[in-house]
């Protein structure tokens, strides 16, 4: 192989990460393979499989098993995130869009759900935009708020057959609902993640995260970048990363453009978007 020596050493590591992909059934599209080139080819890790629902091999790899297929983090920050979510009963997960933060919260709570590890699962979202227009939009109230929900349950498509989690939707085993639907309730063995927390108030978050009950996990996922409050109103994400780091068994995880696994485009989006405010 011709070339500067450290140049070469990149290509190979990223050439038998890739081989290593593929030696251990995994899937390798473009985004897998965009992937290890971002991250230098330490994304795959090493190992072999042994069929547990959680496994965390020599050299970091993570798997989650659900119904439909196994989800693999790409990236160090996401395996960290995961194992978070296993190891603690509050996690947060903080960064832009398109890193995973939701969908693997998602997937480890279907996991766990799946294993009898909790009773059911409990997806929100402050709808900040349904908030002023609520009142005018046509059909009953699951029809009103559903759109704020949709990608919630798109997470939810990827994990579950859709006539099972239809089912599970109509027994209440899974629910999905605006945050002010989480007051006065008090949240026991239950699989509970809050997305896009950027938009809850200190007041709703504080809400939220009492309703914290026996044998439940809770899951808070936001983008800081991404506030639709209005002007004068403090989000809640800010004032629960400051006031609750320390505390033992909630965790916090940060996740940048180097994580994004959308299109490769959405990460040069988000550094150019950093870079501007910087």
């Amino acid at each position: 192989m011709l070339g500067d020596a450290a140049a070469c050493q990149q290509v190979q590591t990223l050439l038998n990460a890739l081989y290593l992909r593929l030696e251990s059934g995994l899937p390798l599209e473009m985004a897998e393979i965009d992937q290890e080139i971002r991250m230098g080819g330490s994304a795959a890790g090493t190992g072999v499989r042994n069929g547990d629902q959680l496994e965390m091999f020599k050299g970091g790899r993570v798997e989650i098993k659900t119904r439909k297929k196994l989800i693999e983090p790409r990236t160090e920050a996401q395996k960290s995130y995961v194992k978070s979510l296993f190891s603690n009963e509050l996690g947060f997960g903080i960064g832009p869009a398109g890193t995973g933060k939701t969908y693997l919260a998602v997937a480890v709570a279907v996991n766990m759900f799946i294993e009898g590890k909790v009773d059911k699962i409990i997806l929100s979202r402050p709808a900040v935009e349904a908030g002023e227009k609520l009142g005018f939009l046509p059909g009953d109230m699951k029809e009103k708020v559903d759109p704020y929900m949709q990608p919630l349950y798109d997470a939810l498509g990827d994990f579950l057959p859709g006539k099972q989690l239809a089912k599970l939707i109509e027994d209440k085993k899974i629910e999905i609902a605006p945050l002010a639907f989480m007051r006065g309730r008090t949240l026991s063995n239950a699989f509970v993640v809050l997305d896009e927390a950027q938009n809850a108030t200190t007041m709703q978050m504080k809400m939220f995260l009492t309703r914290l009950g026996k044998g439940s996990r809770m899951v808070v996922t936001g983008d800081r970048t991404q506030i639709d409050l209005q002007r004068g109103q403090v989000s809640g994400l800010h004032d629960a990363e400051r006031l609750l780091k320390g505390i033992d068994k909630i965790s916090f995880n940060y996740f940048t453009a180097k994580d994004v696994v959308r299109h490769p485009l959405v990460a040069k989006i988000i550094e150019a978007y950093e870079a501007d405010d910087s």
